[in-house]
């Protein structure tokens, strides 16, 4: 079992938003432990929690201000020790959020550091003094908008935060604070918990010579909704030093057994770059993931690009592939233009099944689940605040987890803190039935655990022009049709269609994929459009 991650698939829960069970209008442990069946039920092997821990949730938990305690609002320890328990017995492995790059500016080690500049933790933060005329050092800017350097009057210094003012970051320099980090993660390890997702995993360390970042080549004529695009950020992350660091983490969970780590890569230039260099060999990280499925691309040179750009550079490696998560717009929205809701969802599905490496899915994508829109006065994220209306923050992809067609959809029995508007609840679990989505994901899900060449097979590409992608995984070929558009392919050899499809038609060696169409061959050796 020590490489149960490799080639996984994590259903990722967001527990706001999955199951209340107090009536509060937020969802909560108790609530996650009540729906296990269900997620058991999808046929994945982990889920990943994202933060549970005490916070005064000015980023939803991704402002941590005690790293070992449940916060409140989602319960207590014995919540999560039953839910832990459940989750062994139904045979999935539980990965929890590890938001270590930065902490909550309540977290008693920050307050403690910005009391005075010689106190025992005062360099566990990033400060540094003004230049002359009292500006920042150098040109950083925050990914939430603004100077990424916050003045504070006690140590007359700035701080730095690359997300929320209220969000300071940690000096991993200092090797005080990597020790106690490692700690903190050393609790839940000995709990029981299964591994890590690390939050902004390329963010840990900072350039120690605050050497100002460059322009990013890509800006055109026209400034960006927000100017953290406008920068290439060589130098407030992506730094070296990082590598230590992630050898230490994997040294850690290695004492455990089969505990794994996925990390989160925010970078948009050289993502599958450094997702490689970060699961090189066998003393990184398990399992790393990008941003570069999760934006609005959607061609076939563009996925090809990026499975043979992360094998090309570590051929060993472990991806972690997604199309949706807490932090983009709903894929089957993002998507739009390229097929109608259910067929784009089964597709997409399909297409993950076929990719190699290990598989992350986001509550509610086995429904099919829409963008919720959201007015301003429904507004939470803090990025939505800052950039509406070009950007309208995470709010819609974070709404509330529809599991029948009650007034609030089987969520809560309270308000839900979130809306449950008429498309989302019309996309519930109750009502998918033969023919569904949910059905295909299950399905989809199983031939995929069934299928040798889906879980060890390597990748060839063929050539084979947009919107069509096709590979090969040894004998199995994996054929997708990424338009609203019927399409032929010649396939040679005595092809066999095999599992799920869609919009698929065999007659002989003609394959017609209809709009989304999706098939799996066994028996073809290479194919060419017509």
């Amino acid at each position: 079992m020590q490489d149960w991650w490799r080639n996984s698939v994590t259903y990722q829960i967001y527990p706001r938003s999955f199951q209340d069970s107090s009536g509060d209008g937020i969802g909560d442990i108790a609530g996650i432990t009540a729906r296990l069946d269900y997620v058991a039920s999808l046929g994945v092997d982990a889920i990943w929690l994202s933060p549970i821990f005490t916070s005064p949730m000015g980023d939803m938990g991704y402002d941590v201000s005690d790293y070992t305690g449940i916060d409140p609002l989602f319960g207590t320890m014995d919540d999560f020790d039953t839910m832990l328990a459940k989750a062994h017995e139904l045979g999935l492995k539980v990965i929890i959020d590890q938001v270590i790059s930065h902490s909550s500016d309540q977290h008693p080690h920050f307050v403690e550091s910005r009391s005075s500049r010689d106190n025992p933790r005062a360099d566990w933060y990033v400060w540094v003094d003004p230049m002359p005329d009292g500006t920042p050092p150098n040109n950083w800017v925050s990914v939430f908008g603004g100077s990424a350097w916050e003045w504070d009057s006690r140590r007359r210094q700035y701080y730095l935060h690359n997300f929320l003012t209220s969000q300071p970051d940690f000096n991993f320099h200092n090797p005080d604070v990597q020790d106690w980090l490692l700690s903190t993660m050393r609790f839940w390890l000995e709990r029981g918990v299964d591994g890590f997702r690390l939050d902004t995993v390329n963010f840990y360390f900072h350039d120690q010579k605050l050497r100002s970042n460059p322009p990013d080549p890509r800006n055109t004529a026209a400034p960006k909704v927000n100017p953290y695009d406008m920068q290439d950020h060589l130098y407030s992350k992506n730094r070296p030093e990082n590598l230590a660091f992630l050898e230490r983490l994997r040294a850690l969970t290695d004492e455990f057994g089969d505990r794994a780590m996925v990390g989160e890569v925010g970078e948009s230039r050289r993502a599958g770059e450094i997702m490689a260099q970060y699961t090189a060999g066998t003393t990184r990280l398990h399992m790393a993931y990008s941003f570069d499925m999760l934006g609005p691309e959607f061609t076939a040179e563009h996925f090809r690009q990026k499975i043979e750009g992360f094998y090309a550079a570590a051929p060993n490696g472990c991806p972690c592939w997604a199309f949706s998560n807490h932090d983009v717009a709903r894929h089957v929205t993002r998507w739009a233009d390229y097929g109608a809701p259910d067929a784009l969802a089964k597709q997409a599905i399909a297409m993950l099944a076929g990719f190699e490496g290990s598989l992350c899915l986001y509550q509610a994508e086995e429904l099919g689940q829409t963008e919720t829109d959201i007015l301003y006065s429904e507004l939470t994220d803090p990025p939505g605040f800052k950039f509406w209306p070009d950007y309208k923050g995470r709010d819609g992809c974070r709404t509330p987890m529809a599991w029948d067609n009650s007034d609030q959809a089987g969520f809560t029995t309270g308000t839900p803190w979130l809306p449950i508007k008429p498309p989302q609840k019309s996309r519930n679990v109750a009502s998918q039935g033969a023919g569904s989505v949910l059905e295909s994901y299950r399905e989809t899900l199983a031939f995929r655990k069934n299928t040798p060449a889906l879980k060890q097979g390597k990748t060839i590409f063929l050539n084979v022009p947009d919107p069509l992608l096709c590979f090969l995984r040894d004998d199995l070929m994996c054929l997708y049709n990424l338009s609203p558009n019927s399409a032929t392919l010649m396939v040679n050899g005595e092809p066999t269609l095999q599992g799920p499809s869609q919009n698929a038609d065999l007659a002989g060696n003609t394959l017609t994929l209809g709009a989304n169409g999706f098939a799996f061959l066994t028996g073809a050796t290479t194919a060419k459009s017509q």
